[in-house]
């Protein structure tokens, strides 16, 4: 057998992964080749030691593929993996709020002069300011909590979201809050159809420059076809997954610490039995994302991102010791992409669950990303995940 042991397949590389110029990063690729004969990587004769072998491979594309081989008496035995080179990298980090529809409901009621008057846009407006905040309001087309569709929303705000579109982005979400993973099982007309009527509220009452492709939908979980049919309409990123997999919260009793800060914060509940995580958890997937923040998928041609946390799910004294841990994790890994989100509900005092401190929490963790990990807000839908170098 002939293994690369330092790169995974899709593994995302920056300048601190090797050395680049402007023609090209140059990584050195390593791995075990249990035939012990002489190995090549893309034709470059490797170093070797024992069984292990290394070669230092310039990638001088956006995708680059790496074919690591050997001639045995027994035939070629190769490998071949993909490597993007994330040029120019810089780090970056997306927000993205979910379950928006309230702020729509109370717009279309107050019908203030101005929509950023409204305390919640104008709370976002206020971030953006202060920390260059672009963010991604995922949105419902129905609020199951007081009759309200989107379709209801005055238009009269138009110019004012158009003005402010550089910064903040509406898409679809799903239909309605309830039920979850609407998209697990829908079929792909059913999802079309909800896309086209958001998309098309939303250039009504905001501009078409407001609109944004989804980067994750209602719960993430995806039916094949939708995840076709997402990709068909410009999805080049999405969160952790789009496979269906089991969502869940243990009894509160059975959590360590360290589970309550770092495996529950998105809700996936990964068992600690390494036979049952296979099955429920995707373990390996999600260990990598854990580690690296970002994968790419060559087959479909779309990039994987991981959130560091949802605002909701912590208290505001556990986001700073996450952020600790995501950021030390990022430079050991040498990763430059940070994402994080949170939920709109928990901000508008007449949610049964409203928590006061909740934009404290948004704010906190934008802080922390952009003045601790010095990261520039932008849309992961842009070029390579906010990096647009390989676009000039």
């Amino acid at each position: 057998m002939i293994s690369v042991t330092n790169f995974r397949e899709g593994a995302v590389l920056n300048a601190r992964h090797g050395i680049e110029t402007a023609e090209s990063l140059t990584v050195r690729i390593e791995g075990l080749n249990s035939f012990g004969t002489p190995a090549k990587v893309n034709g470059i004769a490797a170093r070797q030691d024992g069984l292990h072998f290394a070669a230092d491979v310039p990638l001088t594309a956006k995708i680059n593929t790496v074919e690591v081989s050997t001639m045995t008496c027994y035939g070629e035995f190769a490998q071949k993996l993909t490597l993007v080179w994330d040029k120019k990298s810089f780090r970056r980090c997306r927000f993205y709020i979910d379950d928006n529809i309230f702020v729509f409901t109370e717009l279309a009621k107050q019908r203030p002069q101005r929509a950023f008057d409204h305390f919640y846009l104008k709370f976002l407006k206020e971030m953006h300011r202060r920390y260059g905040l672009k963010v991604t309001l995922n949105t419902f087309l129905h609020n199951d909590h007081e009759e309200f569709l989107l379709k209801d929303m005055p238009d009269i705000w138009k110019d004012e979201f158009s003005d402010n579109a550089d910064w903040l982005k509406i898409t679809l979400h799903s239909y309605s809050e309830f039920p979850d993973r609407p998209y697990a099982d829908a079929s792909r007309q059913q999802f079309l159809n909800d896309y086209y009527q958001l998309k098309n509220e939303v250039e009504r009452f905001a501009g078409s420059a407001s609109h944004i492709v989804p980067a994750v939908l209602h719960w993430a979980n995806l039916s094949p076809g939708v995840a076709e049919e997402l990709i068909k309409l410009g999805c080049n990123c999405y969160c952790e997954s789009m496979r269906t997999r089991v969502m869940s919260t243990p009894p509160a009793g059975e959590l360590t610490e360290a589970e309550k800060m770092n495996e529950f914060r998105s809700e996936i509940y990964v068992s600690p039995n390494p036979a049952m995580a296979r099955h429920f958890g995707f373990a390996e997937e999600i260990d990598y994302l854990g580690k690296h923040f970002c994968s790419y998928d060559r087959e479909l041609g779309i990039f994987f991102y991981h959130d560091w946390i949802i605002c909701n799910l912590l208290t505001l004294e556990q986001i700073p010791r996450l952020f600790k841990q995501a950021q030390a994790t990022a430079d050991q890994y040498k990763a430059d992409v940070f994402s994080a989100g949170a939920h709109e509900q928990y901000s508008f005092p007449a949610y049964f669950n409203y928590q006061p401190d909740h934009f404290q929490k948004l704010e906190t963790a934008l802080r922390l990303m952009v003045e601790e990990a010095n990261c520039k807000c932008v849309f992961f839908q842009d070029g390579l995940l906010g990096n647009t170098a390989w676009d000039e």
